[in-house]
């Protein structure tokens, strides 16, 4: 199956590492959005008092104004171990624990019901499938061989190229390279095709082009998987060897040519729009029309390649290798995609290496876990209905958008009071903020999962046709007007983002969930927490990467060249801060990578403050919990981010995530905020209170 650019299907394909080790994720992902009160004209402390700071969470041994994140968290870090079953663990990923034990529930109750509504019986029957692990462990790797067959058959070079098409289109795993599509970034209106980078198996290019010790022993490691799987499926040790070792050189090759993370950052090192001849002279080994043609969308005309000199090396890989070696990439990499789906020895060897040696995961999940985030990741919106009518009411969903919408009005006073930016860029950008679309809970619309088939006994087919069901729906895009209510996360997925080409933020309805947020507390630490998540994600709008997206989503500058040197001055001086920063051992944060968030979490939390403050004015706010509701306001801010993390799964994030760890994206915001200094009556020289503070909105 090729990869998808923009699509639930990328989390399909994943689950060969995600369903068997984590919601790491998840839990690293940008702050997420919860539901803000109803709001009265009475006093705050007129109010019936409900706690509204769990105490226990802090460590009042510490001077906030020499470590806020610890006063903050140190007594949830204490008394928070990280589950065996988990890479890290924090507030974020114990909300989705319960989310997923709430799922569990819905799917136990839809897999035993006699009276079924169809969308009841397509994740009921899933689930029961997946559950059913002694009808999967009898199949062995049976559901392999077919696959397998497939592969060994392709006796010549010209074969083995021409099949990948169908290989891309039928089967589970990266090959080679991805494609599907997207939004046009010149016209974001418009679907086009899109091919691009993929075909590796560890999470990074730099995985394979490091060469410190840990770099080279992980290499070997991942070789020595490698060939265990080849083992597993019937190779002798010889040729499981020389596999591991062609798939090594292949992938590689790949790496070498791939751009690195924080390139790919740069929106405009990934769009290259060609026509299909310009891509036959990249990669002329593939029959690009014949490619399409199979996927099923005859007659692309144009497309982006969003990474030309990868596809230079594609071709070179697929001309130059043996025929043996490209044999055992294809092999490795059918294998490993299956691997999920299959008998328990198969799981096991996957996640001993991509969980335990990757990320220190010591044990897998328990099964019922495994099942709810599949059914979740193939039948989202389907799980999410379900979901929704449970959790998620219609005035939530409206206290939701008033806090939005307070946000957006304090930004948009931001932007017409800064000093460094001219009134032509300034009425650009608010242009942009004023389109930008709030889609709070859930779809307007529910995905029609009608024609997929979700058999009852029968996991890996209902897997395989999931993923097959999703690819033809992307397909399907091509050429037709861009969905604008589409959701790129489901339902009860405990996270947030924004979409450049859409223009829109999203907070689905499993991230609007106590303790994140809880109606019964004072907007103090509820504006703190939900609001700065608000503010984060509407500042990406205007990030080193949003902000090269006008207000319709298509990438065009509108900004001066003096308004574009002074937003990034104004970065750079956070991009400083944050690269002294120590992820884990020697390796520091890479600002580059990160800024984008870096910027969102500065300028959220200080969006939020200001909307809190506009909120309550006139109000009096009494003192709660021994806090001034200032002090309230940043305890509420910083106890979102509250985690413990394994070293291993550090520096996997170190190298992938583009958010900083939870320590920094606390203490990193607060030292550049003098009301926090005000707040805790921090003093020059602490740790806190920094003499040149960041700000860009």
């Amino acid at each position: 199956m090729g990869f998808r650019f923009s699509s639930l299907a990328i989390g399909i394909l994943a689950a060969a590492i995600a369903a068997c080790s984590t919601t790491a994720s998840a839990q690293s992902a940008a702050v997420a959005a919860r539901a803000t009160p109803a709001q009265t004209a009475q006093p705050l402390e007129a109010m019936p008092y409900s706690p509204s700071l769990d105490l226990s969470d802090l460590d009042r041994s510490v001077d906030p104004c020499e470590d806020f994140y610890k006063f903050s968290c140190g007594g949830w870090q204490k008394n928070n171990p990280i589950p065996a079953d988990q890479a890290r663990w924090s507030v974020y990923g114990k909300l989705a624990d319960e989310n997923q034990q709430f799922l569990w529930g819905i799917l136990r109750e839809a897999a035993a019901a006699k009276d079924r509504t169809p969308v009841q019986q397509k994740i009921g029957d899933y689930f029961w499938a997946c559950m059913d692990t002694a009808a999967i462990d009898r199949r062995g790797y049976d559901p392999l061989k077919p696959g397998l067959a497939r592969v060994n058959a392709l006796d010549t070079r010209a074969k083995l190229i021409a099949a990948i098409a169908g290989i891309h289109h039928e089967l589970p795993g990266t090959y080679f390279f991805g494609s599907g599509t997207q939004q046009d970034d010149a016209d974001s209106n418009t679907v086009i095709a899109s091919v691009g980078a993929g075909g590796l198996g560890l999470p990074d290019r730099d995985y394979y082009l490091k060469t410190d010790v840990k770099s080279v022993t992980l290499r070997e490691q991942y070789a020595a998987y490698i060939v265990k799987l080849m083992g597993m499926i019937g190779e002798p040790e010889a040729r499981a060897k020389a596999d591991a070792d062609a798939v090594m050189r292949i992938e590689t090759a790949l790496a070498k040519a791939s751009l690195t993370r924080v390139d790919r950052r740069d929106p405009h090192k990934v769009y290259h729009k060609m026509t299909l001849a310009e891509l036959h002279g990249l990669d002329p080994a593939i029959d690009w029309a014949a490619y399409f043609a199979t996927q099923g969308v005859a007659g692309v005309a144009s497309l982006n390649v969003s990474q030309p000199e990868f596809m230079k090396a594609v071709d070179a890989e697929l001309t130059t290798e043996s025929l043996d070696a490209l044999r055992a990439y294809l092999r490795f990499h059918l294998a490993t995609a299956e691997a999920p789906s299959l008998a328990m020895p198969f799981q096991q060897a996957q996640f001993d290496f991509f969980s335990t040696t990757l990320r220190g995961v010591p044990s897998m999940p328990p099964r019922w876990k495994t099942c709810t985030r599949q059914v979740d990741r193939s039948l989202g919106e389907a799980l999410g209905q379900e979901f929704v009518r449970r959790t998620f009411s219609a005035s939530m969903k409206a206290e939701t958008q008033k806090m939005t919408e307070q946000v957006e009005t304090a930004m948009g006073e931001e932007i017409a009071g800064l000093d460094w930016m001219s009134p032509e860029t300034k009425q650009e950008a608010l242009r942009k903020l004023h389109a930008i679309r709030n889609k709070i809970g859930y779809p307007e619309t529910w995905r029609d999962y009608s024609a997929l088939t979700i058999k009852r006994d029968d996991y890996f087919g209902n897997v395989l046709r999931a993923i097959q069901f999703e690819d033809a729906r992307e397909w399907r895009k091509l050429g037709k007007p861009v969905d604008r209510n589409e959701w790129g996360m489901t339902p009860p997925t405990v996270n947030a983002y924004f979409d450049s080409k859409m223009n829109d933020i999203n907070f689905p309805a499993g991230v609007l969930q106590p303790p994140l947020y809880d109606a019964k507390l004072d907007d103090a630490p509820n504006y703190g927490d939900t609001g700065s998540t608000i503010g984060h994600e509407l500042t990406h709008a205007f990030d080193d990467e949003g902000r090269q997206f006008d207000s319709n989503g298509n990438l065009h500058d509108w900004w001066t060249a003096a308004d574009a040197k002074g937003f990034e001055d104004r970065i750079n001086c956070i991009r400083d801060q944050y690269a002294g920063y120590v992820v884990v051992d020697d390796i520091h944060i890479n600002s580059k990578l990160t800024s984008g968030e870096d910027v969102a979490d500065l300028g959220g939390t200080l969006l939020a403050y200001i909307a809190w403050k506009k909120q309550t004015e006139g109000m009096t706010l009494a003192s709660r919990d021994g806090f001034t509701p200032d002090q309230r306001y940043f305890v509420g801010m910083a106890q979102w981010a509250c985690e413990n993390d394994r070293p291993e799964n550090l520096r996997v994030s170190a190298a992938t995530d583009p958010h900083s760890p939870g320590v920094a994206r606390v203490n990193g915001v607060v030292v550049n905020m003098p009301e926090f200094q005000k707040a805790f009556s921090c003093k020059a020289g602490q740790a806190m209170v920094k003499e040149k503070v960041c700000r860009v909105w």
